[in-house]
């Protein structure tokens, strides 16, 4: 013989639980402690001193460097630090600046490049020096040229094995010997691979075209997310969201539009 409850006090129960369920919706949240909000606080304000204090740091280092080579090479009657009571910083590199400018204007006409062929023509008869000088000159116009853009796409490639991807920095198209001796009827990319957390220094890869999966992203973009090691996910919007924003856009205007 078994018993049941009665149909009203289930009833009840059952109201007594949706209220008990609604209040816990409706109540206003929690106010977090004082330490979680210190805490908090301090995060934020570590996020932003952090970036600031170490570019500023980086940056008065550089200033400092180049014043401790510049300095001393300055004439005496020249140089502000010898009549002033306190040093101006800078002073070194705003000399160099001037150099270095001077120094581009003197070889762009016909007696500086003269004078530029005549000792280059001097480093040329020294073995080590003439590797070194080359091997640098070579290394400073490719990053410098004007005709050379830095990189312009981004890709993901499939490396060390496969399912298993690498940001890659896309240079150019292979050229050349390289082309030629591996390429077999196939474009290929030129493609660096940068390391994490520094991305100044990777590997120079030559792939196939249709190994590398072509990105929206920017290159500053890439690079944050490599500098980051994934911390820093750039935006993205897919084709879908951005169809149906554009026609939202559209349908927006179109319902201000008088009839």
């Amino acid at each position: 013989m078994t018993s049941e409850k009665p149909a009203g006090k289930g009833r009840e129960e059952h109201t007594l639980g949706e209220a008990l369920h609604l209040e816990q919706l409706t109540a206003p949240p929690k106010k977090p402690g004082l330490g979680t909000r210190f805490r908090n606080y301090f995060l934020t304000g570590f996020v932003i001193a952090a970036p600031l204090s170490i570019t500023a740091y980086l940056t008065w280092s550089f200033v400092a460097w180049v014043d401790t080579w510049v300095k001393p090479l300055i004439p005496k009657h020249y140089n502000p630090d010898n009549y002033l009571p306190f040093t101006i910083p800078g002073v070194g590199l705003l000399v160099a600046i001037l150099f270095i400018t001077l120094l581009g204007a003197l070889t762009a006409n016909l007696f500086g490049r003269t004078v530029l062929k005549f000792g280059e023509g001097l480093l040329d008869r020294m073995p080590l020096v003439r590797s070194l000088y080359k091997a640098l000159k070579q290394i400073f116009e490719t990053v410098l040229s004007q005709s050379q853009g830095s990189f312009e796409k981004v890709g993901l490639m499939e490396f060390p094995r496969r399912e298993s991807w690498v940001i890659v920095f896309i240079s150019t198209a292979t050229r050349g010997e390289v082309l030629h001796r591996v390429g077999e009827g196939e474009d290929m990319w030129s493609v660096f691979m940068p390391t994490v957390p520094n991305p100044t220094s990777g590997f120079l890869m030559f792939v196939p075209q249709k190994d590398v999966v072509l990105l929206d992203m920017t290159v500053e973009e890439a690079a944050k997310l490599a500098i980051s090691a994934g911390l820093v996910i750039p935006p993205f919007k897919d084709a879908n969201d951005a169809k149906a924003h554009v026609e939202a856009e559209v349908a927006e205007r179109r319902s201000k539009e008088p009839a």
